[in-house]
This record gives C-alpha cells, structure tokens and sequence, in this order.
C-alpha cells in the first residue's frame, strides 16, 4: 500500500468511531473475531486501546497480522486497520493506487 492510498484511507477513517476496544486482556480470541466481523462489515475499522500504552505500536502490528488487514495508522490510543472486502465499501481512487507503483 502506498502512501497516497494510506493517506485517503487517513481522510476516510477521520469522521470513524473505534468499533473495537482492546483492554487489559490484550489482543485475544475475542478481539480477533470482532475484529474480523468488523472488517467485513466495514472494511476500515478503528480500534481503541485502553490498555498496555507502552506497547500500542507492537499490538497493532500484531492485529493486522492476525486479521491479514493492512495498519494504515496509529495515532494515540487508537489505530485504523484496513481490509478491502468482496462488496468493495471503499472506493479507492485508481489514480491513488498507480502513483505508487
């Protein structure tokens, strides 16, 4: 994913509500599965991290592996993670995705 493509992804994600909190038990089963239907549901979702502060960076890296989505951004306590659907929600512009390439 380019830079371009992540940044429009930024603008869309702006106006989002987290659909997903993570407390003290950390990314688990549970949080893995809403997190999954979340992303089919909507394809840009926002996870709020109410717990292990220090370590938000390394816990988002890990939920995107473990849901195959793409992290577009970590920004305090809340990091947007991105999976394009079969419904196609978001249409991201070709120009976007060519200037990358």
């Amino acid at each position: 994913m380019n830079s371009s493509v992540r940044s429009f992804l930024r603008a869309e994600a702006h106006a989002l509500k987290p659909v997903v909190m993570v407390g003290k038990g950390g990314v688990d089963q549970r949080v893995i599965g809403a997190m999954d239907e979340a992303l089919a549901h909507h394809e840009l979702v926002k996870v709020k991290f109410q717990a292990h502060k220090d370590e938000i960076r390394s816990l988002c890296e890990d939920l995107s592996t473990k849901t195959e989505s793409v992290l577009v951004s970590v920004i305090g306590f809340i990091g947007t993670f991105y999976r394009e659907s079969d419904e196609h929600l978001i249409h991201i512009p070709k120009e976007l995705q060519r200037k990358g390439e």
